[in-house]
């Protein structure tokens, strides 16, 4: 069983502060990931004037827009999270969720596309996305097998390399509703390669998600769940990022393989143990 690529999702888990970001992404590397993934939004073509003038009270203001205005980070914070990550070592992409945002990606060469699962059904974006010709990562949360179908056989009109992740789209994710064998289902399905993005609190459904065999799982991280954000409470902090990646590494260990012997370890055990033969 080969490890998954490893993601660490920072999302908007930086709350606006480029420090926050640098150390996220340390720690996904100090943690052994292979990318951390950001989320980019055009605020005024994602969210109606209606939303954006509402109350909500924030580190940033009392309005949804100055909410969602300091969890943004335009050109000059990715441009240092590119660097940043060049220098560390870890590659680095984020999921767009409109086309002027899909378009500002492109400053940055990156190597991956991710599709969010609130944009699966959104056939103008998939199809600008599969025309890049990106490896893309396609989560299937709040999506039915119609309309996973419909984002794949565009991705596959235009020859473009992807893979589903399936995803339960809760924040945090009772474990009861996960449904791990969709995995294989999934893979069977559509005969493609299969990852898991998990916004449960514990490390355990990972694990085992990754017993399926992944080619990719994406799991949120934060410094602290205690900080100010819808995602914290889904998201693992240090300890449990790497004790999640140390688990997962184990695995090809644990399961072996299918002959059966009498490993050199057990023949002290045996000599005790059998005293019919001695």
């Amino acid at each position: 069983m080969d490890i998954p690529f490893l993601i660490a999702e920072i999302g908007i888990n930086h709350n606006g502060d480029i420090n926050i970001a640098k150390k996220l992404i340390l720690m996904a590397k100090q943690a052994g990931c292979d990318a951390v993934k950001f989320q980019k939004r055009t605020i005024d073509k994602v969210y109606s004037k209606e939303e954006l003038d509402q109350k909500r009270e924030s580190p940033w203001g009392t309005t949804f827009r100055e909410q969602k205005e300091g969890l943004e980070f335009g050109f000059k914070e990715y441009k240092e999270i590119d660097i940043f990550c060049r220098q560390n070592q870890i590659e680095w992409f984020a999921s767009a969720w409109d086309l002027e945002s899909l378009e500002f990606l492109k400053t940055f060469n990156l190597k991956y596309n991710k599709i969010a699962s609130a944009m699966i059904t959104n056939i103008d974006f998939l199809e600008a996305v599969a025309s890049q010709g990106k490896y893309t990562f396609i989560s299937t949360g709040m999506s039915n097998l119609d309309d996973i179908r419909k984002a794949v056989n565009i991705f596959r009109s235009k020859k473009c390399d992807f893979e589903l992740m399936h995803c339960i789209s809760v924040y945090p994710c009772p474990e009861e509703i996960i449904n791990l064998h969709l995995i294989n289902f999934l893979k069977k399905e559509f005969n493609c390669k299969v990852g898991y993005s998990g916004h449960e609190s514990s490390v355990t459904p990972s694990v085992v998600a990754c017993t399926f065999g992944l080619s990719s799982l994406e799991r949120h991280i934060t410094l602290d769940r205690s900080m100010y954000g819808s995602d914290q409470s889904a998201s693992l902090e240090y300890v449990g990022l790497s004790n999640l990646i140390s688990s997962i590494k184990k695995i090809p260990l644990v399961i072996g393989s299918l002959e059966k012997k009498i490993f050199k370890e057990e023949i002290p055990s045996a000599k005790k143990l059998r005293y019919w033969e001695k």
